[in-house]
């Protein structure tokens, strides 16, 4: 029998156990195959989702050109902010995210084909498994860029808060997809984009995961 104690519950800083570098790879790669994943379902239905993911689908929809090249393209711009704001360790993890994520939009057509997805399905599971893949990365110390960098310079320099700025953003992305997807397409996209967001609230709060 293992009468080993089980370690004191604290939220002493000095007593977080910190993720390896194995864990932190691994939690990228599992992080970007999950939204990935995610992004491939909304794009059989159609749909948009917020952040710069959102505007790489949106544009991809538009123009013809790859997901792949939208996704990192619009992201560029950002690094730079997030060097400024965040530090090369964070700006090099989410690089290669988003390399990640560009990289695996080709896997999973060769792997599952032209699939027929209901709709409401592949808008609430695409945004779910989206919401859970960026929820994993932000427990490693990455993102996938985008929004969430300019919203926090915009609520230092002008005041304006941060989570209505990244609202705001999210909104215009998911409004200008009527260009495109049409009024049912969009309400889809907002309902999934809600439940992407409820995903990250509900789990990434401060005191509830003790691992850096």
């Amino acid at each position: 029998m293992d009468t080993t104690a089980p370690p004191p519950e604290t939220d002493e800083p000095d007593l977080i156990v910190r993720h390896s570098a194995f864990e932190d790879v691994l939690g990228i790669v599992t992080g970007t195959f999950t939204v990935s994943l995610g992004l491939f379902l909304l794009k059989t239905s159609g749909a948009v989702t917020g952040g710069t993911a959102g505007l790489a689908l949106l544009l991809s929809y538009l123009g013809g050109l790859p997901f792949s090249v939208l996704f990192f393209a619009v992201n560029v711009p950002f690094f730079t902010l997030a060097v400024w704001k965040k530090g090369w360790d964070f700006t090099l993890r989410t690089m290669a995210a988003v390399a990640l994520v560009s990289a695996l939009s080709y896997l999973h057509p060769l792997a599952l084909g032209n699939v027929m997805l209901d709709p409401l399905y592949a808008a609430l599971g695409g945004n779910l498994l989206a919401g859970v893949g960026l929820l994993i990365l932000f427990r490693h110390k990455a993102s996938l860029g985008g929004f969430n960098i300019l919203a926090l310079i915009l609520q230092e320099r002008l005041g304006w808060r941060a989570g209505y700025v990244q609202m705001g953003l999210d909104t215009a992305v998911i409004l200008t997809a009527l260009i495109v997807v049409g009024p049912a397409g969009v309400l889809l996209s907002a309902v999934g984009a809600v439940l992407l967001n409820l995903v990250l609230a509900l789990n990434h709060r401060p005191g509830r995961y003790l691992g850096t």
